[in-house]
C-alpha cells in the first residue's frame, strides 16, 4: 500500500503524525526519510504529542536514541544522521531496542545500512518551498493496518 499527502505546513505534519500515532502498535517500524530540514523530528513529535508525550520533544540527532515509555508502549526515536559506518549501529547494541514489546520511529535509516530491520512503514518528506510532499509506504501487515487510518 502506498500513497501521497501535501503538507502546507507544520500543522500539518504534526496532523499527520497523528494519524500515524493512531495505528502504532508494539512491534513496528517507521522509517522517516528526507534531507536536512525536511521535517522528520516534526512528524516524529506529532507522533509523540498524540500518544500523550507532553514533556519537550527533542531530535535524537547528538544521543542517536530517545526513549519514550507510553503507559505501555515503549517507543524509541532513533536519528542515525551522525553514523559514519552501519556498523556503529551494531557496536552501540541498538539491535536490542527491535523487539515485539518497543515501536521504533528512526530517521537516516539508510545510514544504518542493511542492519535494521525492514521497516512496517516508510515516510519520506520532500521538500517543496515551504511545504511538503510525502509518500508513505507499507511494507507489511502491520504497515498496511497503520495506513488505513487515513482511509477512514
Amino acid at each position: 500500500m502506498q500513497m501521497t499527502r501535501h503538507l502546507a505546513a507544520e500543522a500539518d505534519t504534526l496532523a499527520l503524525g497523528a494519524v500515524v500515532a493512531r495505528g502504532l502498535r508494539p512491534g513496528m517500524v517507521i522509517y522517516l526519510k528526507g534531507e536536512l530540514g525536511a521535517g522528520k523530528t516534526t512528524l516524529a513529535r506529532g507522533i509523540l504529542q498524540a500518544l500523550g508525550v507532553a514533556d519537550r520533544i527533542k531530535s535524537p540527532t547528538f544521543t542517536l536514541v530517545e526513549p519514550y515509555i507510553i503507559s505501555s508502549l515503549y517507543l524509541y526515536h532513533f536519528d542515525f544522521y551522525r553514523l559514519r559506518h552501519p556498523d556503529e549501529w551494531v557496536d552501540a547494541g541498538f539491535r536490542d531496542y527491535f523487539n515485539a514489546d518497543a515501536a521504533c520511529l528512526v530517521e537516516w535509516p539508510e545510514k544504518a545500512g542493511a542492519q535494521l530491520p525492514v521497516a512496517d512503514v516508510m515516510i519520506e518528506l520532500m521538500v517543496d518551498g515551504d511545504e511538503r510532499n510525502i509518500t508513505l509506504s507499507a511494507n507489511t501487515e502491520a504497515g498496511t493496518n497503520c495506513l488505513r487510518r487515513f482511509q477512514t
